[in-house]
């Protein structure tokens, strides 16, 4: 049995139903799990591990409830820096039709540093594209040796442009296929329980890639096996434009009849709904991935976040592609977060205690998990701790230091732990050569794109 102690921290915030916060606070934790919260006095004096947070706030290590990791690939691409998102993608649709099981593990692993060094601790990705022999596993082969808590959201594309769709005839599955290995991913890695370190999400692309059939057959498998289900919607105009026109029904509607609504369901976005569909969506407790630097690189559009959030939504926060915001920063997208709804209902929308909830607690929510995103006894211990002693918080932590997390631009965390495992430590990541990885992967995505 393996255990873990913090202590001296600054303070600790434990965003438990009280927002209990203890200063000079810490943890001690056995197995992966917590068994005590409080002053680091009240805890135990030795450990296996022993993590000195003097001069840091720790925290519920942040929860991602969207991304694409292949796109770390093609960020920054020249011609597609100033486009919307459907010109977006058919730039680099043609390129992600290349990949393969190298490029897949490599743009992981570096998704998945960056997250863990921004904050994040619990993930979920959202692939949906795999060509040349390219599969799940490939993401989950590394996820597991990184050591990050991982939803490997299986995606899929399937209808081409042949058949009305948006995405090239060769980036695009047969309908059968994906179901057949929907099951077997399902049947080889899903966990159901309690501190599940590998959970399988299905999740259908987007209403412009997929057909209706394709929509129905994988809520009926994801509920027949106890999974969660996940898919884009109302991101952009243009999807709302192209579900009118091929189905006579605007995307909330569409995802409705097929049975998407529901509190084993989160859509990425969620920007364009009226009033009439957040109140009946946020009823049914259906989830929302809140991309806020997303949506603005992509000029998409602001998410009626707390409108939904007043309905019912359950919401957290997610990073969305590596294409699509260049960056896999969990802390800022949590500052983007709070900013972007004062800029569209002003400077009390939301505050940094709030934006700090969206993305512990309330992304633990969106992905079903009620052992994750809170520190107490019980609870998984999966937390950060954040230097508020540095030049990026001199002074704004004197006098908040929590709210310093978010009003403060930080460049990342100090330590990050997973399941009661140390993954970074003084700001670097436990025995990850980060400039092989770094090397490796731009190769892959020099070599990518020239092809």
């Amino acid at each position: 049995m393996s255990s873990l102690l913090v202590r001296n921290a600054r303070l600790l915030a434990t965003f438990d139903e009280m927002d209990s916060t203890f200063e000079d606070g810490g943890l001690f934790a056995r197995d992966g799990v917590i068994e005590a919260v409080g002053s680091s006095s009240s805890l135990p004096a030795t450990a296996d591990e022993i993590v000195d947070a003097e001069g840091l706030v720790v925290l519920p290590g942040l929860v991602c409830t969207h991304h694409h990791f292949y796109q770390t690939l093609t960020r920054n691409l020249p011609a597609a820096q100033n486009l919307e998102l459907f010109d977006w993608l058919v730039a680099h649709y043609p390129l992600w039709a290349r990949l393969t099981p190298a490029h897949v593990r490599s743009s992981t692993a570096v998704a998945i540093a960056e997250l863990l060094l921004s904050g994040c601790t619990t993930a979920s990705d959202h692939g949906y594209i795999w060509p040349n022999g390219c599969r799940i596993d490939d993401q989950i082969e590394v996820a597991r040796r990184m050591g990050i808590r991982f939803h490997a959201a299986r995606g899929s594309m399937s209808v081409g442009t042949s058949k009305g769709g948006l995405p090239p005839d060769d980036a695009v599955e047969d309908e059968d296929e994906i179901l057949l290995d929907c099951e077997r991913a399902i049947r080889t890695y899903h966990d159901p329980g309690r501190y599940a370190m590998l959970r399988i999400v299905l999740a259908p692309c987007s209403p412009f890639s997929v057909s209706a059939e394709l929509m129905s057959a994988s809520a009926a498998l994801a509920r027949r096996r106890g999974c969660m289900l996940h898919t884009h919607l109302c991101e952009t105009r243009d999807e709302e434009r192209y579900c009118l026109e091929r189905y006579g029904l605007r995307p909330a509607d569409f995802a409705e009849s097929l049975g998407w609504i529901g509190s084993d369901v989160w859509f990425a976005h969620a920007i364009h709904f009226d009033e009439r569909e957040i109140a009946r969506l946020g009823a049914a407790r259906t989830g929302l991935a809140h991309c806020p630097t997303s949506n603005m690189r992509l000029g998409s559009g602001i998410a009626p976040l707390l409108a939904q959030q007043r309905a019912g939504w359950r919401a957290g926060l997610g990073v969305d592609g590596s294409a699509s915001n260049d960056g896999s920063h969990m802390l800022d997208e949590v500052r983007h977060a709070m900013l972007l709804q004062r800029v569209a209902h002003g400077a009390g929308a939301m505050s940094a205690r709030e934006a700090l909830r969206l993305g512990t607690r309330g992304g633990a929510e969106v992905l079903g998990r009620d052992d994750i995103g809170v520190l107490a006894p019980g609870m998984a211990a999966d937390l950060i701790g954040v230097r508020a002693d540095t030049i990026a918080t001199a002074g704004g932590a004197v006098h908040d230091p929590l709210a310093a997390l978010v009003f403060c631009r930080l460049p990342g965390v100090d330590f990050n732990v997973v399941n009661g495992r140390v993954l970074v430590r003084d700001g670097n990541l436990v025995g990850v050569d980060v400039r092989a990885l770094v090397e490796e992967h731009d190769v892959l995505a020099r070599d990518l794109v020239r092809a």
